[in-house]
């Protein structure tokens, strides 16, 4: 996908922390998917997280982005992205927007993102903020992310950015079969894993957990 231009001023600048971030905190951690790093290398992270943020954009940690609700660490986006082993033909369902950072990524890799996020505002501003990059292949949908979105299902791969206390039901059956999901599970306050589930061809599933992490709450309810 085509991105919008950087100042020159500061092109070479974001450049260089994002190579950085690419070589130091991705790949030497072993996120060894090409297409998953040359993603993460190509999206200026530092335009879709509040201005007041865009200087601390590369870090090695999530950051605030306003309604109490968080941009995940670098690492935790790519290694997500790399799980669920998606390529240029992949339609992703994504559960929990934020500030479009998890969907550029998956822009750059596959054909197709449908994103949903519940609340209004980082709705809105995120689909302002992707097409203005030049994404043009993701959808950003306000809804309850919890019943994900039937309409277009069934999805080749469901990556989900906030913690559920369970498996939502809804979304082992909008993944085909064959399909990856990413969901970290756990109570806030708790101990979280982040659990990759694999959808065998006759609707049964697998699930592995991968590490423990730390994410905000799946909000339940339309607001």
């Amino acid at each position: 996908m085509l991105l919008a231009a950087l100042p020159l001023s500061l092109m070479g600048n974001w450049e260089e922390r994002r190579e950085e971030m690419v070589q130091v905190q991705i790949e030497d951690r072993g996120i060894h998917d090409r297409a998953v790093l040359r993603a993460m290398g190509r999206v200026p992270r530092h335009q879709l997280v509040p201005e007041n943020q865009a200087g601390r954009a590369y870090g090695d940690y999530p950051l605030p982005i306003g309604h109490g609700q968080t941009i995940s660490q670098p690492y935790i986006v790519a290694l997500m992205t790399e799980l669920i082993e998606v390529g240029p033909e992949s339609k992703v369902l994504e559960i929990g927007t934020g500030s479009g950072y998890q969907a550029a990524v998956l822009a750059e890799i596959v054909k197709r993102v449908v994103t949903i996020e519940i609340i209004g505002p980082l709705a809105e501003r995120a689909q302002e903020d992707l097409k203005g990059l030049g994404y043009d292949n993701v959808e950003v949908i306000h809804a309850d992310g919890y019943h994900g979105w039937a309409e277009e299902a069934p999805y080749d791969a469901i990556i989900v950015t906030a913690a559920a206390e369970h498996i939502p039901p809804p979304l082992l059956e909008q993944l085909r079969p064959g399909g990856r999901m990413i969901i970290p599970v756990g109570r806030m306050g708790w101990t979280q894993n982040l659990v990759l589930v694999e959808k065998r061809e006759d609707g049964s599933h697998l699930t592995r957990n991968i590490l423990p992490v730390r994410f905000v709450p799946l909000t339940r309810g339309r607001r």
